[in-house]
């Protein structure tokens, strides 16, 4: 046996020796330059077993008597990457920990070689013997525990979908449940306000997709509740339903909501669409958001792709146009025997159908719709007097039909206006 060898092993000593208090100053310094690592008691209980387990498993490796290649990661350190992943901590923090920790031991150890070995030559042995063999260490190890890791993570998001679907499923079919098994199931407080979600990627990689809508979600999420943790369950490859924790209270600004969910939507600058329920309390509340939102995902789905991408159910005209998407053929109809020639698919039409909509909304008004169009008031009289010829009847002549029928061109577009030229269908 070298002395460095020699050395090595009373290093080792040295380390099994004061492992407690080792532990404790590599937990600390874990706490204050990691803080992706949870802080609850219950984890950091296990990071003390974790840390503690390795530097005497360290020890054991430095002492020679276990061989490198019969080292693995003690069952401490591997149930703490467990429980990461359950946790969704990110597995670079965990190897930031094993970096951090490694770089801290040695230079703990350092001193102690340099205090303890007096000749530079053997202290130097002794110093590039430990560092070689505690890396060996960490990179058995940490391939140990990043490999439990996401073993665990695949099994705990397979299991956890399995029974948030479940969960939601039930819920949304009004089942009578245990509500305390249900919030732990799905991880959300149902004695509270909600505000349902559907999000949708269209074109490009659906995996992809998904993972885009739940980024998106979870930003959302942070604009809108602070501190909230929103509920993604992905439906298929290219949709997914979530809901937004309010609170006890109701009082919510939905209009500020929506505008805020656009920000951010576009913001990110994918191809991610979002259709937003209304908020509604409780249990009940939980399914009657998320039918809004459906209602309002199918309306996008039948119009025109050019709506934008944030779609509301809080807005009484797409309320409106949910319902005429039930019965596409009768509101064919209404459409065309109240528009008449206005009910063509042209981008003349359209201009004249908005123009006439917003004007009938603001109590024929033209300079109000003159403002909320940007237009010059002659510009919006001449649009409704083209319109109205267009139509071939007056504005007051089955109003409620016009103007559903103009909510439905608006919303639903293509499903229910004619291409130019064809008779109308009845």
């Amino acid at each position: 046996m070298t002395d460095a060898e020699t050395e090595l092993q009373a290093i080792a000593g040295l380390l099994a020796e004061r492992r407690v208090e080792l532990t404790a100053f590599l937990v600390a310094q874990f706490g204050e330059r990691i803080p992706e690592l949870p802080r609850d008691p219950n984890l950091v209980d296990l990071l003390n077993g974790s840390a503690g387990s390795n530097l005497e498993t360290l020890a054991h490796l430095l002492r020679g008597h276990v061989p490198i290649g019969e080292i693995r990661a003690p069952a401490a350190a591997v149930e703490y990457a467990r429980r990461l992943a359950q946790r969704g901590t990110p597995p670079s923090a965990l190897l930031r920990a094993y970096r951090l920790g490694q770089q801290l031991i040695l230079r703990w150890a350092g001193g102690e070689i340099q205090a303890r070995v007096l000749d530079p030559s053997v202290a130097l042995a002794t110093s590039q013997l430990l560092t070689e063999t505690s890396f060996q260490y960490v990179d058995a190890v940490s391939e140990d525990v990043i490999g439990a890791y996401q073993d665990e993570r695949e099994r705990w998001l397979a299991n956890r979908s399995a029974v948030q679907r479940e969960t939601v499923d039930a819920l949304l079919r009004g089942e009578r449940v245990d509500l305390a098994a249900s919030e732990a199931a799905l991880g959300h407080r149902l004695r509270q306000h909600h505000l349902g979600v559907v999000l949708w990627a269209r074109g490009g990689d659906a995996d992809a997709g998904l993972a885009d809508c739940e980024r998106i979600l979870g930003r959302i999420a942070e604009r809108v509740t602070p501190g909230g943790h929103a509920l993604f369950v992905p439906r298929d490859r290219e949709t997914a339903w979530g809901w937004l924790p309010i609170g006890r209270s109701g009082d919510l600004d939905v209009a500020e909501v929506v505008a805020a969910v656009e920000e951010t939507v576009r913001a990110a600058g994918g191809n991610v669409r979002v259709a937003v329920g209304v908020p509604e309390a409780g249990e009940p509340g939980f399914r009657e958001t998320h039918v809004g939102a459906l209602a309002a995902h199918q309306v996008a789905l039948l119009g025109a792709a050019d709506a934008g991408p944030v779609i509301s159910f809080n807005d009484p005209s797409v309320r409106a146009a949910a319902l005429l998407a039930r019965d596409l053929s009768s509101t064919r109809w209404i459409v065309n025997r109240s528009l008449g020639n206005l009910a063509v698919d042209t981008d003349a039409a359209g201009r004249m159908r908005e123009t006439l909509l917003a004007f009938l909304e603001d109590r024929e008004s033209y300079v109000a719709t003159a403002a909320r169009l940007h237009l010059h008031k002659n510009t919006v009289k001449y649009r409704v007097d083209r319109a109205v010829e267009a139509r071939g009847r007056p504005l007051g002549e089955e109003r409620l039909d016009l103007e559903l029928a103009l909510v439905a061109c608006k919303w639903l577009g293509p499903a229910v206006l004619r291409k130019n030229g064809q008779a109308a269908a009845h």
